[in-house]
């Protein structure tokens, strides 16, 4: 059987972290491979959490936080491919829950890419909560990209943050 995917997209989940930005150009990548397109998806919902009383002046109107959602996905866009993005990516910004947008996305598209942290390690899951919605319900194959390993920073001294007493 073969699956013609030049009209079906790679989308990919920008969340801003490096790891978005990985699954951003392993998409781009793969888009090519494909001889397809990247559909590049940023969710964002207004700011919860901020408290009642906090001041109306200090709280982001929804057209400042539309602004900062879209700044957030034109930079990561021109962090993975440069300046001169082709015109087979196209960024796309939706209001709503991460996983129902990209979900809903996803439908018809080749496959959907999301990063994966590197806080895998202690018991901790790889992906967040958004990521197991997505491998839950897609309706594409979906692949997590890592975020590529670096060489390991070298330890630096705390500068006496610590009691020599031997009191914990």
């Amino acid at each position: 059987m073969t699956d013609n995917t030049a009209d079906r997209p790679v989308v990919v989940g920008v969340d801003g972290s490096e790891a978005s930005v990985a699954a951003l150009r392993w998409a781009g990548e793969q888009a090519r491979a494909l001889g397809t397109g990247v559909l590049a998806v940023h969710a964002w919902e207004p700011a919860v959490g901020l408290a009642p009383y906090a001041p109306a002046s200090g709280r982001p109107t929804p057209a400042e936080q539309r602004e900062a959602a879209a700044g957030l996905l034109a930079s990561a866009v021109r962090e993975a491919f440069g300046a001169r993005v082709g015109t087979g990516v196209h960024a796309v910004l939706v209001e709503g829950p991460p996983a129902r947008v990209l979900l809903r996305q996803a439908r018809g598209a080749a496959l959907l890419a999301l990063g994966r942290g590197d806080h895998g390690r202690w018991d901790m899951p790889a992906l967040g909560a958004v990521g197991r919605e997505c491998l839950r319900h897609a309706p594409v194959p979906v692949v997590t990209v890592p975020v590529p390993e670096r060489a390991a920073a070298p330890l630096r001294s705390v500068g006496g943050a610590f009691s020599h007493s031997g009191a914990a």
